[in-house]
């Protein structure tokens, strides 16, 4: 961190003393920042820049005096960034950033304007950044997002338009987003992209028929490319469309991933005829001894319940990379053939086999630990996590394994240690930083402890919608219901989770609007019924 955050960084050459002056509140800055207490690590980074003179320090703490939102500091701190020099549209984004803290949306959108005709290539996508997590809730994105259209700001650039109509389907802003796909039909027509954002646009405000209309009406030659064939195939996966989006990954040249893609499409349909048909012509293919294609059959015949085919096919793989993973699913496979005995001595060997990589090798722990507590093997699968733990001491993903089991269990103290673990080895673990700190949140009443974890996962990624789901969590746990839900709904717009779903469900009835909470509750529903949150929401409203 150090190295980052020193003068040469920067490109400049200040007296020593400056730079000593620095090194005791970035010290006390760094290790603020490593407790979680952003606050404190904006006050630390603030007091070296001035020190040093520093505006790659400046920098860092504007960066997190936003994240900590205190904005008395970030406003001071960016003072001293520009007076210090440095990267001027980066300054732009975030003096952005803090007049929509503020509420100043006039002075957003003069920086927001600035960074648009400063330059045309790049400069829009930091203001999609900075309205897709800068502002203070998805109402004030959009007003901006309007504004930007009035004032006929956006770049006559594809890419550009695409971008604001995807973030404006993200705010969940209907007629924006309609607004923006009029235009760019206008602006680039026949562009088939453009048809598959009307599509998506159509999709997201609910007119799912319209939204199939509108993929049928593609030209079916356009399938023929790559790219465009795995968007329109995404966009009926979207729809619930298997069938259609099987058929359109059906189109044109094929390979594995077509092929496996194809296969899963299918198999969610639960159309074992049609995947039987594509296993049958796959198989025919399949004399020579290719190993992605007999890994693929293998995995195709378990989708299929042919599991002493699918075993064949795994064992057959000869070589290569492949056959590891296929030594792998065929344990699972002995497995579940009611082999159990076979399929614990293959993980058995794998695990013993000097030839077989180390992660490799590792899985086959975190496998066997996975059958023993399906055979409901409490000791079978402690024993195997300590033993791959024996081979590869404090390994991250086995330790992380056994915590997940002893939240499973209820054992949070055993669960933190194993999370500690990691974090002892690798403090920067935004993985473990906020696996721990959601646990805290939800399964404790130590909010401050999982809000400063939480704090440090959200400083190395602000634009992940795990962190982000988890801080609004701990915001909720904290009482603090507002702000709960705008993370909440920001992280839902990021990604679409049953568990994040199911969140601003929750907060939604605790704060009495039962019917929209309900409304997210179906979302989470649709995503995955057996959800472990969602059954325990559910349960604890009586629904």
């Amino acid at each position: 961190m150090l190295a980052l955050a020193g003068p040469a960084a920067a490109g400049r050459n200040p007296p020593a003393d400056d730079s000593v002056r620095a090194l005791g509140p970035t010290l006390a800055g760094e290790f603020a920042l490593q407790s979680g207490k952003l606050d404190e690590a904006a006050k630390a980074y603030l007091e070296a820049a001035k020190a040093g003179n520093d505006p790659v320090l400046a920098e860092r703490a504007t960066r997190i005096a936003l994240l900590a939102k205190d904005n008395k500091r970030a406003a001071e701190a960016l003072e001293l960034w520009r007076k210090l020099g440095g990267d001027a549209q980066a300054q732009s984004a975030a003096e952005a950033t803090l007049a929509l803290r503020r509420g100043d949306e006039r002075a957003a959108r003069r920086q927001l304007n600035s960074l648009l005709q400063a330059d045309p290539d790049t400069g829009w996508q930091q203001v999609v950044g900075v309205l897709g997590i800068g502002a203070r809730d998805p109402e004030q994105s959009a007003r901006m997002l309007d504004r930007l259209l009035d004032d006929g700001r956006i770049p006559n650039k594809l890419q550009a338009w695409l971008a604001f109509g995807g973030l404006a389907q993200k705010l969940d802003q209907d007629k924006l987003a309609e607004r923006i796909v009029d235009e760019v039909v206008k602006r680039f027509p026949g562009e088939p992209r453009v048809a598959l954002l009307r599509a998506s646009q159509l999709r997201q405000a609910g007119k799912e028929d319209e939204a199939r209309k509108a993929l049928a009406a593609l030209d079916p030659a356009l399938l023929a490319v790559p790219e465009l064939r795995m968007a329109v195939a995404a966009e009926y996966d979207e729809l619930g469309d298997f069938h259609a989006a099987a058929d359109a990954l059906a189109q044109g040249p094929q390979d594995d991933q077509t092929y496996s893609l194809r296969a899963s499409l299918l198999a969610r349909a639960e159309d074992k005829s049609a995947l039987t048909a594509l296993y049958e012509e796959l198989r025919r293919d399949a004399a020579k001894p290719d190993p992605s294609r007999r890994l693929l059959l293998g995995q195709m015949a378990e989708f299929l319940d042919r599991n002493d085919e699918a075993l064949d096919w795994y064992r057959g793989v000869p070589g290569g990379t492949q056959r590891w993973p296929a030594k792998l699913r065929a344990a699972n496979v002995l497995y579940e053939l009611k082999r159990g005995p076979e399929a614990y001595k293959a993980l058995r060997d794998l695990q013993s086999d000097a030839a077989a990589p180390e992660d490799a090798r590792r899985d086959g722990y975190i496998l066997e630990a996975d059958l023993h507590n399906r055979d409901k093997d409490g000791a079978g699968e402690l024993d195997a996590f300590a033993r791959g733990l024996a081979a590869f001491p404090d390994d991250p993903d086995i330790l992380y394994a056994r915590a997940l089991g002893w939240e499973r269990r209820d054992d949070i103290p055993r669960a933190e240690a194993d999370f500690r673990k990691i974090l002892v080895a690798d403090p920067d673990s935004t993985a473990a930083l906020n696996a721990l700190g959601y646990t805290l949140a939800d399964r404790t009443a130590r909010y401050q402890e999982a809000l400063e974890l939480i704090d440090r996962a959200r400083t190395a990624e602000p634009g992940n919608a795990a962190i982000i789901d988890s801080y609004g969590w701990v915001l909720y746990r904290l009482g603090r219901k507002g702000e709960a839900l705008t993370e909440l709904r920001r992280a839902l717009a990021l990604q679409k989770d049953p568990e994040i779903a199911t969140h601003v469900g929750e907060v939604l009835w605790d704060m009495g609007k039962h019917d929209e909470a309900r409304k997210y509750f179906d979302e989470a529903r649709k995503l995955d019924p057996e959800n472990r949150a969602l059954q325990r929401a559910l349960q604890k409203i009586g629904e």
